[in-house]
């Protein structure tokens, strides 16, 4: 049960209808059941490891707090719970590989680190806690969600309010474009270079590279913006995971937009710890003594992205392809801050020209066609492919291959075409920080239902088959 199905559009009816009728004690009661019932769809064996997955968590919370947050417990903690997401990756294990798992895991191990270091006091209602860590909106692909920060809406009473839920209604609506237009129809053009990469050159890569990085995009913003949608219809608010992300000027700020709370968690819990590490902080006394500033933060923050990449990489899974992808974007990044003297000395030079608004934007063109070549890493299955793309990219431009191959997907094209504008409009406005919401609502009734009814034709017309596409990220 998907958020593109209607099974889960008759869930959220039912769950929305039954959470606001109760006593508003009894709702947060409501979103425990509806948790249950939704993952439980995922399969039998995947619900019970959730089950298993909370208990655990719940108890070492329980226990960090009793033994007076002792580091060795945090540290078993921590080992059983990479140990659970590395065994559930192996081949033999595949038969189970909950949904969501790297997900829900990495939150729980915060949430434990939390309690570790006592801004989190230890939940003492186990269903309380199970309502956390199960969100439906947010259990499979997330957004990663501090316990603090979401126990304040997860359990505050909630009144129906019609604005909320008319924004509610606008990010679902929107997300479902992004995902079965856009997301689904790219798929339909890309995959099949993608199987072996052979016999495609020069600009049809080129323009299969960008299809892709605009597909996962739109995949996995689109489930973002159900996600937050769904939430907000019960009146929570989650994380936002995405701030228009190919707006940004560097590779840094691009993972600042991409993704944001999987950065932030790796940032809490990996790049700040490791930057207080006895390593760290016997490189920044010695750089002192030296008076050289510049070694001090260079290079504790080279050895502190090191790490955060190659854990990043193994979260998204053990396979070379993820690995290379995350090392060649925390490359990029190194790279940057290594040479950051070199460019605020060439930008001094000539702040008019290299401060401009025509080099801002040759910057994010930059930083578009890198992001869009890592993914080269990313959704090929061997190196292999990866580097026969990469080497066919700048072998030859065979334009006419690259016409010939726009013309057989043609059709495709069309219909993503109109929805690919609106998308750019809408992040547009939102990098302006126009509220999109307030624009719309304020047309005239007669325009603004003509809208929806064209929106709904679209959707309806071009959306690619939501029974064989599933969302990218659920394989993680």
């Amino acid at each position: 049960m998907t958020f593109t199905t209607m099974s889960f559009a008759w869930f959220m009816l039912a769950t929305f209808f039954i959470y606001y009728i109760v006593p508003k004690r009894f709702q947060w009661m409501v979103l425990l059941a509806a948790n249950g019932y939704f993952y439980y769809q995922t399969g039998y064996k995947s619900f019970l490891f959730l089950v298993g997955t909370i208990l655990v968590s719940y108890l070492f919370g329980l226990l960090i707090e009793k033994t007076g947050q002792k580091r060795y417990v945090i540290i078993l903690t921590v080992l059983i719970f990479v140990a659970m997401m590395t065994v559930m990756r192996l081949p033999f294990a595949s038969f189970i590989m909950p949904l969501g798992l790297s997900f829900y895991s990495l939150q729980c191990i915060g949430y434990c680190i939390e309690v570790y270091r006592g801004t989190t006091p230890a939940e003492k209602n186990p269903a309380r806690y199970a309502l956390f860590v199960s969100f439906f909106p947010h259990v499979l692909q997330g957004p990663f969600a501090d316990y603090n920060e979401l126990k304040a809406e997860l359990f505050a009473p909630h009144s129906f309010d019609y604005d909320t839920c008319v924004r509610g209604c606008y990010r679902i609506f929107f997300g479902v474009m992004k995902k079965l237009v856009i997301a689904d129809r790219i798929s339909y053009i890309v995959n099949l270079v993608y199987e072996t990469g052979e016999g495609y050159y020069g600009f049809t890569v080129l323009l299969v590279m960008v299809l892709y990085a605009i597909q996962l995009y739109a995949d996995f913003s689109g489930y973002m913006d159900m996600a937050v949608g769904c939430a907000l219809l019960l009146g929570i608010r989650i994380r936002e995971n995405f701030n228009v992300p190919y707006g940004s000027k560097s590779m840094a700020e691009f993972w600042r937009r991409w993704h944001i709370s999987l950065g932030l968690w790796f940032k809490n819990y990996v790049f700040f710890p490791v930057q207080r590490t006895e390593l760290c902080n016997r490189i920044r006394k010695s750089m002192k003594k030296k008076k050289n500033r510049y070694g001090m933060t260079v290079i504790p923050s080279v050895i502190g992205l090191t790490v955060l990449w190659t854990l990043i990489g193994l979260w998204h899974g053990f396979d070379w392809n993820y690995l290379c992808y995350d090392w060649f974007c925390g490359l990029v990044i190194i790279a940057s801050e290594l040479l950051k003297p070199v460019y605020d000395k060439v930008n001094g030079l000539s702040p008019k020209v290299f401060q401009s608004k025509f080099m801002d934007g040759l910057r994010t063109l930059r930083t578009f066609l890198l992001v869009a070549f890592s993914f080269l890493f990313f959704r090929p299955d061997t190196l292999g492919i990866t580097f026969t793309m990469m080497k066919n990219l700048f072998v030859k431009p065979d334009l006419y291959a690259a016409a010939e191959f726009v013309y057989w997907h043609s059709y495709d094209l069309f219909l993503i075409a109109v929805p690919l504008i609106v998308l750019a409009v809408v992040d547009a406005m939102k990098y302006k920080e126009i509220d999109v919401v307030a624009k719309v609502h304020s047309l005239h009734p007669v325009l603004r239902y003509c809208i929806y009814i064209a929106a709904l034709l679209l959707i309806y017309i071009a959306k690619g088959d939501t029974g064989t596409i599933g969302f990218a990220y659920y394989v993680f």
